[in-house]
C-alpha cells in the first residue's frame, strides 16, 4: 500500500479508569484494517495495568488487557511496559521477580518489561507516534 504508515502507540491511562487503552485499541484495529502497521506499543504510567495477567473484570465487562494481548499475538506487534511504571505498580516479570526475589510475576503475554528506549527507538522509525492519555 504506497499510502500506509507505521504508528507506536503509547497507552498512559489504565484500563476500566479512563478511555484511553480502549481508544488506542480501536485507532489499532482500523489502522491495521485500512493497510497500515503498528511498529509498536509502549505502555507509561498508568497504562501498564493493560498489562498485568492478574486482571479479572466481571464476565459482563470487556476485559481490556486480553483484547490486547490477543491483538498485539496475532498481528506479532512488539509491547512493552516501562520498566520504573511497572514496578512502582506491582507490575513484575520473571526477569524481576528473581532480581528483587518476589513471590511471583504478573506480566501478560506477549509484553515485556523495558526502558525508555523502546519508546525512543519507536519514536524515531515509526512515521507517527500517537499518545493515549488517560486524561486528568
Amino acid at each position: 500500500m504506497p499510502n500506509s504508515l507505521a504508528y507506536t502507540l503509547v497507552i498512559t491511562g489504565a484500563p476500566w479508569t479512563t478511555q484511553a487503552p480502549q481508544t488506542a485499541l480501536m485507532f489499532a484495529r482500523g489502522a491495521l484494517s485500512a493497510g497500515h502497521r503498528i511498529d509498536r506499543v509502549f505502555l507509561y504510567g498508568e497504562g501498564v495495568h493493560l498489562a498485568s495477567s492478574l486482571s479479572s473484570p466481571p464476565s459482563d465487562e470487556v476485559h481490556w488487557p486480553q483484547q490486547w494481548s490477543d491483538l498485539l499475538k496475532e498481528h506479532n506487534i512488539p509491547a512493552a511496559a516501562c520498566i520504573a511504571s511497572a514496578l512502582r505498580r506491582g507490575l513484575v516479570d520473571e526477569t524481576e521477580q528473581a532480581r528483587y526475589e518476589l513471590a511471583g510475576n504478573n506480566l501478560r503475554s506477549p509484553f515485556i518489561i523495558a526502558g525508555l528506549g523502546e519508546w525512543v527507538e519507536g519514536k524515531q522509525t515509526s512515521d507517527r507516534t500517537l499518545y493515549f492519555h488517560g486524561g486528568g
